[in-house]
């Protein structure tokens, strides 16, 4: 919890420098092609539990309301990868929540973030991307409390293990939750060792088990990831507010 804390506290003031490397965490295996893995789960008599909140540093988006789109490819290398998210409401007995405003954004297949110059470490260079908008993108949800965006797989930088982050909104703008989606290691172990774009950065240096965000949540932050590299992944989340 202490690192969470100090990840929360001072990671967008210290910057990604701050991060030290951790442990390796996806080891090269014989991993499957086409893989499936179980993310978040509700109890057994349908009742849920608010999703963890996790800090937006250090390179949130700085104009969500800018990116209304579903594509927000923009032209990056990877692997596709269809994010599906649903966000329930647990004052309304875990029913889906209809309008509610949900951003995404994530690095690229090897560690970079638009709107910020970045160095993701793993032998890569700073680039200044602040004036590029790749990976970032802001949808309303159905009647089903859903949200679809096209996208690439993400890769990793130094320290963190690979996540996608997650800001929602209701109807009216009102922030609800800031919190992250961290990706089954045996999926990252096939994409990191076979996927062109990926290879070279090789696999991530922190597992989700010892990651400064997801250690101490990594059950209900968990996503769902199905296909494979040659076809495209698809992950699916529910992620749990109180609206």
């Amino acid at each position: 919890m202490e690192r969470k804390l100090f990840l929360k506290n001072g990671l967008a003031a210290l910057g990604l420098a701050a991060i030290a490397p951790l442990a390796k965490s996806c080891t090269k295996d014989d991993a499957a092609a086409t893989t499936t893995t179980t993310g978040t789960e509700t109890s057994s008599d349908g009742s849920c539990s608010t999703t963890p909140t996790e800090t937006a540093g250090p390179y949130p988006t700085k104009s969500p309301s800018s990116y209304v789109r579903s594509n927000i490819v923009d032209g990056q290398a990877g692997v596709p990868l269809t994010v599906k998210i649903y966000i329930k409401n647990v004052k309304n007995s875990c029913n889906a929540l209809a309008n509610a405003l949900v951003d995404i954004w994530h690095c690229t297949s090897v560690g970079y973030y638009s709107e910020y110059t970045v160095n993701p470490g793993g032998g890569y260079s700073t680039v200044d991307y602040t004036g590029s908008h790749f990976l970032r993108g802001r949808q309303t949800t159905d009647a089903d409390g859903l949200v679809t965006f096209t996208s690439i797989f993400p890769g990793w930088y130094s320290g963190r293990a690979p996540h996608i982050h997650v800001h929602v909104y209701n109807a009216s703008g009102t922030s609800l939750m800031v919190t992250q989606i961290a990706f089954p290691t045996d999926v990252c172990n096939t994409v990191y060792t076979t996927a062109a774009d990926y290879k070279a950065h090789g696999t991530q240096d922190t597992a989700n088990t010892a990651d400064m965000v997801f250690s101490d949540s990594l059950s209900s932050e968990l996503a769902t990831v199905t296909g494979s590299v040659s076809g495209g992944y698809t992950l699916t989340q529910t992620i749990y507010v109180s609206a």
